[in-house]
């Protein structure tokens, strides 16, 4: 991975550090891998308060984990890589724990069996455009970091860069959140055939979206001044930060919505339409306004933040449309085809009954599918 971030034009020393901390951090592959599941498991029955209860847990015992490996064993950069994959697992655990001490699973879990192989093609055809949708927009992020090498004072700006990342995780917690409910009662909503109800649903979480992007405006002005100095006494880092706070405040405006209304889509089966929009905003608007703005018209790291401006605006105009034009209707037959429909013709082979068949959802051309 040094070789890579020098070949892009990287400082050596953040190169170094880089690579330090991934290698670290390659068991929380595996940690992530069980926990996102386990996450869905259990939200997907509305059962939610495990899952806060048990990251609260996790989050504070984070803390004296963090401290005992960087500071006390002065691991640095390998010590914050470490804590972090230990807080994961430990939440997996406790995950586990819950899943089986509570019983849970005994409503769903119907042992192992052949039907496990069934069904993969409609789940990736689902899950792959999710992921992509997400990863799309971190690996923005990601590359607004190696941009940030490439600036006058690659070290303030990364340092920043970190800072600001981070604060976007922590505003990006509660539409994230939102998004999911929003997702599963849309889901649940379509699925027992409650088009109206589905419709409400997705109506008031964008609204409690909106909400929650005033609210993240409003943060971020107030903190501008003093929130960097939480980690950093470096003068000019604290500079980078202040300047662009307000900046992210105003991204928050359009993330909120952008955010929730993917929980919709995802709701309501149409997760390529997400990365669809993800894709065409944030590569084909927001990263050419950011290169332009930081290097042709020398506004440098301010010019960075300001791409991202530009896609998220982008992003939710265009989520908004496509919400506005949903046909409920549509969506409810659709889930029935989807869930039921073809499975009822594959084991009524040879019946000529109409009443057997599946319903067939017309399809109306969706643009972005």
């Amino acid at each position: 991975m040094k070789r890579i971030l020098l070949f892009c034009g990287q400082d050596e020393a953040i190169a170094t550090q880089a690579q330090a901390y991934l290698f670290y951090s390659v068991p929380d592959l595996f940690a992530q891998a069980l926990l996102h599941p386990l996450r869905i498991y259990l939200r997907t029955q509305s059962n939610t308060l495990p899952l806060t209860f048990c990251a609260v847990v996790s989050i504070l015992g984070h803390i004296p984990i963090n401290y005992f490996l960087v500071s006390k064993l002065s691991l640095g950069i390998k010590g914050v890589a470490l804590s972090g994959v230990w807080t994961n697992f430990n939440l997996v655990a406790s995950l586990i724990l819950y899943i089986l001490l509570s019983g849970v699973y005994k409503k769903t879990w119907g042992g192992l069996s052949m039907e496990c192989l069934k069904g993969w093609k409609s789940l990736l055809n689902l899950a792959i455009p999710s992921c992509i949708s997400v990863c799309l927009e971190w690996w923005w992020y990601e590359i607004m970091i190696l941009l940030c090498g490439l600036l006058l004072n690659p070290k303030a700006t990364v340092a920043s860069m970190g800072i600001l990342i981070q604060t976007t995780s922590l505003i990006y917690i509660f539409p994230s959140s939102l998004g999911f409910s929003v997702s599963t009662r849309v889901g649940n909503e379509i699925g027992a055939r409650r088009p109206e109800k589905a419709k409400l649903a997705a109506v008031v979480g964008l609204s409690g979206s909106f909400v929650l992007g005033f609210s993240a405006l409003f943060f971020a002005v107030s903190v501008r001044n003093i929130w960097a100095s939480m980690f950093t006494q470096d003068k000019e880092i604290i500079a980078l930060t202040s300047l662009v706070l307000p900046i992210i405040g105003l991204c928050e405006l359009g993330n909120c919505p952008q955010t929730t209304g993917c929980g919709v889509l995802r709701g309501t089966a149409r997760p390529k339409v997400g990365a669809n929009i993800n894709l065409g905003c944030f590569y084909l608007v927001g990263m050419p306004v950011a290169v332009g703005l930081a290097f042709f018209y020398k506004m440098d790291f301010e010019g960075l933040w300001l791409g991202l401006l530009a896609a998220q605006a982008s992003c939710m105009v265009t989520m908004m449309v496509v919400l506005l034009r949903t046909d409920w209707e549509f969506e409810a037959r659709r889930a029935e085809e989807l869930t039921g429909g073809y499975e009822i013709l594959d084991e009524n082979e040879g019946v000529d009954d109409e009443k057997d068949e599946p319903i067939k959802a017309e399809n109306k051309g969706d643009c972005l599918c």
